[in-house]
């Protein structure tokens, strides 16, 4: 059930509800021209999570194996996160190793081991379903689907993807489409899914089939916010020292649903607002391997990042007079 006509008014710590997220936890092995490290913790739910519990309480569904290093994740506990809806299978956990050359907007995928992620099948618990706040990582359909159908009444649903899932069951994804508020996905998926080269047009062909906001990443070029009323871009940040992209775009998840979940109401003011916060935590995510510097950052931090992008963006403007 989508949150459609549920964006109240409401704002502060009294409107804040509960920030859930469904994806994969996994073990990731990086290797970029900065350094390698192997088995870190990753995963959609991970990062997002490390990025959310920032904001407010999270609430976690997904997979691990009985042989995955479940003190790694002390730090969401910590936070407050809830981690009741992760499920613990016989076997080995997922795992996924890559390597990232000098242009970090591309990887080169080494090796997929799906383990128990295979046989995923997220049920919510009981305590979940009351969540206001949804984000879907980007995991088979079917089973967003599946997800949707326990929730009861969110106040805004996100939903990101991925070509894999775009190119097999596309008529399953464009059904999801009609049930969420909020598509997150970078550019080439836009205009994969669309079949549309121009963002722009890419868009308008995903907000017409119901989602009532598009967000594109664009990696180190920064986000894109569509929806009815307009467009709103904001930067990348400018990073001197970027170790590993890895997760990044999940954690630019996480920033823009927590910050929307500490703002308790979804306007134009507040959408902008959110993206700018994704766009700084996403920047974050770059500066270590794994969520390391996601584990120990700040809300100060992260507030003086997004007052370095409303001075990087700010400037001055009067209208020419003619002759």
């Amino acid at each position: 059930m989508s949150g459609r006509g549920e964006h109240g008014e409401r704002g502060g710590a009294e409107a804040q509800g509960a920030i859930l997220v469904v994806g994969s936890v996994a073990l990731d092995t990086v290797e970029t021209p900065f350094g390698k490290a192997e088995e870190v913790v990753g995963g959609s739910a991970v990062y997002f999570g490390s990025a959310a519990s920032l904001f407010g309480h999270v609430q976690l569904v997904g997979v691990v194996g009985d042989d995955y290093p479940l003190d790694r994740l002390d730090f969401l506990r910590a936070r407050g996160a809830d981690l009741d809806g992760l499920d613990v299978a016989g076997g080995r956990s997922f795992r996924w190793s890559g390597v990232y050359d000098y242009d970090l907007n591309a990887r080169r995928t080494l090796s997929t081991e799906l383990g128990v992620f295979a046989d995923f099948q997220p049920t919510v618990p009981d305590t979940f379903r009351s969540a206001e706040w949804v984000f879907l990582g980007n995991i088979d359909p079917a089973l967003q689907h599946g997800i949707l159908d326990q929730i009861e009444a969110p106040r805004l649903v996100a939903c990101d993807t991925m070509n894999y899932w775009i190119e097999r069951d596309r008529d399953t994804l464009l059904a999801l489409l009609a049930r969420i508020d909020m598509l997150v996905v970078n550019d080439s998926e836009a205009r994969e899914l669309s079949e549309d080269h121009n963002l722009a047009r890419a868009a308008r062909w995903i907000l017409d089939r119901g989602p009532r906001h598009v967000v594109i990443k664009k990696g180190e070029h920064g986000a894109v916010l569509f929806h009815e009323d307009g467009v709103f871009f904001v930067p990348g940040f400018p990073l001197e020292e970027v170790f590993d992209p890895t997760g990044a775009g999940d954690s630019f998840a996480g920033g823009m649903l927590g910050q929307l979940a500490r703002a308790g109401r979804v306007t134009e003011r507040e959408l902008r607002r959110a993206v700018v916060f994704g766009c700084a935590l996403g920047s974050f995510a770059c500066e270590a391997f794994g969520p390391d510097r996601l584990r120990d950052l700040s809300l100060h931090e992260v507030g003086s990042r997004v007052q370095a992008f409303l001075e990087m963006t700010r400037f001055e403007h009067e209208m020419p007079v003619g002759p």
